[in-house]
């Protein structure tokens, strides 16, 4: 008597445990094959972070690890930072001038200066490096605007200070260590411009 489906006589030949063992495969393989097709995530993490920030200063602190913690309890992780200097004078009312190079996680790059007016409490003339970060700009040419100083932002902690500064949905923060940091950033603006000018608005 023949098979009523012979079309599945084939079937036959395959092992009874061999459909079993496929599926539990395919259960084990499948969460890792999903994180592979993910597109890698275009910012960067606290240890990484902490580690340029450390390299570019040339020192460790612990001020330095508290304000990139403190970063990154509000704004999460960045997208980018600049690595630059700036020198400022004030009499109350203070300018600040600086230039650095923008690094974004998705590889572009630029020069970036900038320059600004403040209102502090200081008096005198610094000059320091600047490290900061950069949260959600879309790409590097987005840079270039003014971005105006959060009021009350102002972090300092252990010799190393952090303001935020604003516009729309791009936040940086300017971490500085030592003398180079100033109380009168987080009131004001700073100009992101692609040369140097020295109108301070």
């Amino acid at each position: 008597m023949r098979a009523p489906y012979p079309f599945l006589a084939p079937l036959a030949a395959i092992p009874r445990g061999l459909p079993v063992f496929l599926l539990i495969l395919f259960c084990l393989l499948a969460p890792g094959l999903a994180r592979a097709a993910e597109p890698a995530r275009d910012t960067y993490d606290q240890d990484s972070i902490l580690a340029e920030a450390k390299a570019f200063f040339g020192e460790t602190t612990e001020g330095l690890a508290k304000v990139v913690e403190k970063a990154f309890r509000d704004h999460g992780q960045p997208n980018g930072y600049i690595k630059g200097e700036e020198v400022s004078a004030a009499i109350t009312v203070g300018v600040s001038y600086g230039k650095g190079d923008l690094v974004l996680k998705n590889g572009e790059r630029a020069r970036v200066f900038w320059q600004g007016p403040s209102v502090g409490f200081d008096l005198g003339f610094n000059a320091s490096k600047v490290f900061v970060l950069v949260y959600d700009l879309p790409n590097k040419d987005a840079i270039y605007q003014r971005f105006p100083g959060v009021d009350g932002s102002l972090y300092f902690v252990a010799g190393v200070g952090m303001n935020y500064q604003q516009r729309q949905d791009i936040v940086l923060a300017p971490i500085r260590l030592g003398v180079g940091w100033r109380t009168g950033a987080s009131i004001g603006y700073m100009h992101y411009t692609r040369e140097r000018t020295y109108n301070p608005l």
